[in-house]
């Protein structure tokens, strides 16, 4: 699949700049400076938290921390909403549509940054391709609250993580799940204090590493439990029938949809240094390389080993009753690798939430590390954390909201904002495959957003009789 998108890109890319006119010339037939448009204009947030002094590998680093995350283990628990072939397809159909449309959205970003007017966050490309308004009171509330949201749930997985090693190494413990939040909560306060997004490359290259292990670790622990002599029986019939059915397959779709969300592109491409023509696709590449390698692995491996008995998270069904299937040795080197991977993008999702607070609470014009900006932004990052931790402590049950986000938030942004955008900008002809194609792309996304909504919430609604704050689940 990374061979295909490697040859279509460029492709589009080639007729956008002809067709389009990408390129803004003067009267001289030199392009405009593709850079910041000035950092004497930008505030606090852009200044200090969106520093543009990364490369294509720096960018392919953080795209996959955001994209490769513990959700994918979510992956064969939707395969039995799907079955094997409702599951493959899907799960093919997004990834191939993720990244068209954050190569597109690329494009778009560097259209404008050679007409020297460089977008740093989402809101900005709102602003100036839809209007303020959806800026100020649409896409940057949505973005923000969908990464805020996606803090809150990685924070949950932390514990869940550190919960899962504790009952590996001590069965009849005693420690409630809000302990081990609370743990990982410190921890994340911590490392939130990082001062900006590119200081986090070197932590997104450790973090692409864990990534690939856990998926190894995992696949192949599904294989192994699979080929055991006490496999599960397998049944890969599709869960549900008649209404619960349908609502199932618009659950999955969501649940395949956020786990290839992102939501954060402008911001990620706001980190690579000028020129950035051409930098982003090099990194959307490295990244849907690991992307292939570790969602179809896991994905089929897991719904193999399990069938539709396969769990919310695959690696609970490493554990029956309390008993591993598998050494505790491994077990503990897998939720190890995975709990370090997670610390790791709740870092990367808490980026807007500090361009937030920078811009609110730090003065520009004064040196980013003078008293006058540090004391707010300790104060402010460590309640944001704070707070997101006491949410993941009371609402444990998270997941099931995290898929309402996802349906009213990831798709928005991932799969209709691009095309949107692009067609705006660009105005491609109406009889153009591109137009139409990111129209189809736009409007099913749009059904596919409403109708998972509909489900997340009816699943919320069937589960509310479960929930109970600090839960120990």
């Amino acid at each position: 699949m990374v061979g295909l998108l490697l040859y279509i890109s460029p492709l589009i890319s080639g007729f956008i700049y002809r067709k389009m006119g990408t390129v803004a010339e003067d009267s001289a037939g030199i392009s405009p400076k593709d850079g910041r448009g000035g950092d004497q204009d930008l505030d606090a947030g852009a200044l200090f938290v969106l520093k543009s002094r990364g490369s294509w590998l720096h960018c392919g680093y953080h795209l996959t921390t955001a994209i490769v995350a513990p959700a994918l283990l979510s992956l064969p628990f939707a395969f039995t909403l799907l079955g094997w072939s409702g599951g493959v397809i899907c799960l093919t159909a997004a990834g191939l549509v993720t990244f068209y449309s954050y190569n597109l959205l690329s494009i778009v970003l560097e259209h404008f940054a050679r007409l020297g007017n460089r977008h740093l966050r989402f809101r900005d490309m709102a602003h100036d391709i839809l209007g303020p308004g959806w800026g100020k009171y649409f896409v940057g509330p949505l973005q923000l609250g969908i990464c805020y949201g996606a803090v809150i749930a990685c924070i949950l997985l932390g514990g869940q993580s550190l919960k899962y090693i504790y009952l590996v190494t001590s069965r009849n413990g005693s420690m409630q799940l809000y302990h081990f939040i609370i743990m990982f909560g410190g921890v994340t306060l911590i490392m939130a204090q990082m001062p900006s997004f590119h200081s986090l490359r070197h932590i997104n290259l450790v973090s692409l590493f864990l990534c690939l292990a856990y998926c190894a670790c995992t696949t192949a622990g599904s294989i192994s439990i699979g080929h055991s002599n006490n496999k599960p029986e397998r049944d890969y019939s599709i869960t549900g029938a008649g209404l619960n059915r349908g609502f199932g397959v618009f659950s999955a779709i969501s649940i395949i949809a956020t786990t290839y969300g992102n939501g954060i592109i402008p911001e990620i491409q706001a980190t690579i240094a000028p020129p950035v023509t051409g930098k982003m696709f090099k990194g959307l590449v490295v990244c849907y390389s690991v992307v292939v390698t570790t969602f179809f692995s896991v994905g089929i491996s897991g719904y193999w080993a399990f069938g539709n008995k396969s769990q919310g998270s695959i690696l609970s069904n490493f554990m029956v009753n309390g008993l591993p299937l598998l050494p505790k040795w491994f077990l503990l080197i897998t939720y190890l690798f995975t709990l370090v991977q997670v610390s790791a993008v709740v870092l990367v999702y808490l980026q807007p939430t500090n361009v937030m607070i920078e811009r609110r609470f730090a003065d520009p014009k004064r040196p980013e590390f003078c008293v006058r900006n540090v004391i707010p932004r300790l104060v402010f990052r460590s309640l944001s954390v704070i707070a997101a931790t006491t949410l993941a402590a009371m609402f444990p049950f998270f997941g099931d909201i995290m898929a309402l986000f996802g349906a009213f938030g990831c798709i928005p942004l991932d799969f209709i904002l691009p095309m949107v955008f692009y067609n705006v900008t660009f105005k491609p002809s109406k009889r153009s495959f591109i137009f139409w194609g990111n129209a189809v792309i736009a409007v099913v996304s749009t059904v596919l957003s409403a109708f998972g909504a509909v489900a997340s919430v009816r699943q919320i609604i069937l589960d509310a009789k479960t929930y109970r704050l600090f839960a120990n689940m």
